[in-house]
């Protein structure tokens, strides 16, 4: 039964697909993102008011609004302009799909490639390289997410983190590096046959229909709202400002500039005995 229904999906998906192939077939998903929080801090110097707002800050910093932008085979996925400091002439700021500004991620789902524009330490990279390859195992189970039918979808995988500790991030101010051990994590994605394209939020994709839901565990993102075939046309292409790395080397170029960071701002003669800050995403 369970083999029959996985395959019922991919067979509608490749009827719907069939069907609009031939047309110029575009898109709007909006996506909103939630990621669990948690703070520890050992230190006299902090108040239980100072790690609540802490707390409730970072709370904020995981909430936001992605707007993905599809045809059949390409993507932009970008954060949500919000209202700022009146600028002159405006009073908003617009986003646009074109990759113009900075922090754009474009898809290739075709040729499986992308070009993520961040703005990273006052500089602008285009991080150019192929797109993960998901190993998506197809269930059984479906649920409505507004008026699509979709399908459950997960994908294994696993992590380092700080042993006797379910923490996936944390940041510790210390001189002894923590003991390491791996972690299984379970990612699970409700697509929907319903949109043929195989593209999702982020750099999820790889599965016969649109991701409307993605969660890892610690972070969820959702779609609150699709529009199919806009009246306006959109202009989905790459971006092309900023210097060009790879996925591998822009690591190391943030990796590095952390370094120097904390080798600046480590106070002369310390040794060892510092306080711990933890913050914990999920679990």
């Amino acid at each position: 039964m369970k083999n029959i229904l996985i395959n019922l999906s991919v067979l509608i998906a490749m009827l719907v697909i069939s069907n609009v192939s031939a047309q110029d077939f575009q898109g709007i998903a909006t996506y909103k993102t939630h990621r669990k929080v948690s703070i520890k801090m050992d230190s006299t110097k902090v108040t239980s008011a100072m790690e609540k707002e802490m707390q409730e800050m970072l709370k904020k910093q995981f909430q936001k609004t992605y707007k993905l932008a599809f045809s059949k085979d390409m993507s932009v996925y970008k954060e949500e302009e919000t209202l700022g400091a009146p600028q002159a002439g405006s009073g908003m700021m617009v986003s646009s799909f074109d990759g113009g500004g900075s922090d754009a991620l474009f898809k290739d789902t075709k040729s499986l490639v992308f070009t993520n524009q961040k703005e990273t330490m006052g500089k602008i990279f285009l991080i150019q390289d192929s797109l993960p390859n998901y190993n998506w195992k197809l269930e059984n189970e479906t649920k409505n997410i507004g008026e699509y039918t979709c399908f459950k979808a997960t994908y294994t995988r696993e992590i380092e983190v700080p042993k006797n500790n379910n923490l996936s991030f944390s940041v510790v101010e210390s001189d002894d590096e923590p003991e390491m051990t791996t972690k299984e994590i379970v990612t699970t994605a409700w697509y929907t046959p319903q949109i043929p394209v195989s593209n999702g939020p982020g750099k999820y994709q790889g599965l016969p229909g649109l991701i409307l839901e993605i969660n890892d565990g610690s972070q969820t993102i959702i779609c609150t709202s699709i529009v199919l075939n806009p009246t306006d046309k959109l202009e989905i292409k790459a971006p092309t400002k900023g210097k060009r790395v790879s996925q591998t080397e822009y690591k190391v170029l943030v990796d590095k500039r952390l370094q120097e960071m904390q080798e600046q701002n480590r106070p002369a003669g310390r040794s060892g005995g510092g306080e711990h800050i933890e913050i914990r995403i999920g679990g």
